[in-house]
């Protein structure tokens, strides 16, 4: 941004650049369809600027269809002004003349539109209130929020739905611990008679089969917990290597608005799914354990 001539050339995206085959130091031709009123209408305005900057904000829609150039300038060419009646004049009348007319009023520059950017997006609603209280006339608000509030519904579903999916993962991966508890009990019977025979109380037996499963759930927990961190990290790494593995584009830009794979990890929302998967590992324990503890010494050995 240091290269841009804020008193004449533009700042593209460089997708949009790319668009247009043009990068910094070429020019790029403006059309303004309300130039110049002719007897015959309206003549479209054309005019050429350099291309100082060549931006990558890292957001398609930003990258791909907007071009940035000077306050002033932009005035001038798109003709934004409004002739206002100066402080202290009285109306010319009606068999003033042109000087008059001109005298009586100023040129006032206008703008369509007022971008206000803030350090959190988060804090927008709070923004958004303070802007609105301290308005003197009414005026459209929109915020990020409200412009992209369809694509933002479909993220909160997709992360609902996801959430039961995993979940859904989680209560498998728990039948699974129950079965392989259930065999490993049928498997060792004999084993559990003799420890019984030896004085061991059924509290015991619970407890061993419990810290068993227990250490299972806890093993896999780590090392998923581990597995995702590492994998969360590097997620554009990974997309990037996936897409050129397969040649195809995972999370195409055009359809989710994003030049990257974006990646935070949340310590709260990694503690939850740890303690949820660490409950479950637990609670998975319980009923072989149980089953373990019920085993009938005399019987488990009649054959033995």
């Amino acid at each position: 941004w240091d290269q841009w001539d804020t008193a004449n050339g533009v700042a593209i995206g460089w997708r949009l650049a790319q668009k247009l085959g043009v990068t910094v130091g070429d020019a790029v031709t403006i059309v303004n369809p309300n130039g110049t009123n002719t007897p015959f209408g309206k003549t479209p305005q054309i005019r050429s600027y350099p291309v100082n900057v060549v931006f990558n904000l890292g957001m398609v829609e930003f990258d791909s269809f907007y071009l940035y150039m000077p306050m002033e300038p932009a005035q001038s060419y798109f003709k934004l002004f409004e002739d206002v009646l100066k402080p202290g004049v009285e109306p010319p009348g009606v068999m003033a003349t042109d000087e008059e007319i001109e005298a009586a009023y100023e040129r006032v520059p206008m703008a369509t539109a007022i971008d206000v950017f803030i350090d959190n997006p988060d804090n927008i609603g709070r923004m958004r209130s303070a802007i609105q209280s301290g308005l003197s006339r009414p005026l459209i608000l929109t915020d990020w929020q409200q412009r992209n509030e369809t694509f933002f519904s479909a993220l909160q579903v997709e992360r609902v739905v996801m959430f039961v999916i995993l979940s859904m993962i989680i209560l498998v991966a728990a039948f699974n611990i129950i079965s392989s508890l259930v065999m490993l009990v049928k498997d060792k019977g004999a084993d559990i008679a003799v420890l019984r025979t030896m004085g061991a109380t059924r509290g015991s037996i619970m407890r061993i089969f419990s810290m068993t499963g227990t250490a299972i759930g806890v093993m896999g927990t780590v090392i998923g917990v581990l597995l995702g961190l590492v994998i969360a990290v590097n997620a554009e790494p990974l997309r990037a290597f996936i897409s050129n593995l397969l040649g195809v584009t995972i999370f195409p830009p055009e359809i989710f608005f994003l030049s990257s794979l974006p990646s935070k990890i949340d310590p709260v929302e990694v503690t939850i799914v740890a303690c949820l998967a660490l409950g479950l590992s637990f609670l998975a324990t319980i009923y072989p354990a149980w089953r373990a503890a019920q085993y009938d010494p005399v019987e488990a050995l009649r054959y033995e």
